[in-house]
């Protein structure tokens, strides 16, 4: 969704279960004017959700969007689909920016995660 070029690529890390998280997947529109700050917007509107864990986002070559946002437990949830900004922005995204899109919502059961450890580089034998 925001394009953080400068930014390390990580996914949210694992966090203890229980904890939620909300799928969002899209097909959008041509017409996406106000489509990246409203994003943008959103993306720091939901950080101040208290138990707000984290977001992923992917976008596919073919157009399909996904987002992933964990929250720690359903009254998190709840507080972010009920945030008013947050319900215009879907109003908006139905009426002019999505062709299509599912939302699932899960608890989370099992988590972990995986990073490869930094090697240290020495010099090279010539």
């Amino acid at each position: 969704m925001s394009n953080h070029s400068d930014v390390p690529v990580t996914p949210v890390e694992a966090y203890e279960p229980p904890y939620y998280v909300a799928v969002f997947t899209t097909v959008r529109t041509q017409d996406q004017s106000g489509y990246s700050e409203t994003v943008a917007h959103m993306e720091e509107l939901v950080k101040d959700v208290p138990g707000f864990l984290g977001m992923d986002h992917a976008q596919t070559p073919g157009g399909l969007g996904i987002t992933v946002g964990y929250f720690r437990d359903a009254d998190a949830l709840t507080e972010w689909r009920g945030n008013a900004e947050h319900r215009a922005a879907q109003d908006r995204g139905r009426a002019q920016w999505y062709e299509s899109y599912t939302l699932h919502v899960a608890k989370v059961e099992r988590s972990h995660g995986f990073v490869r450890a930094m090697v240290p580089q020495g010099p090279t034998a010539g």
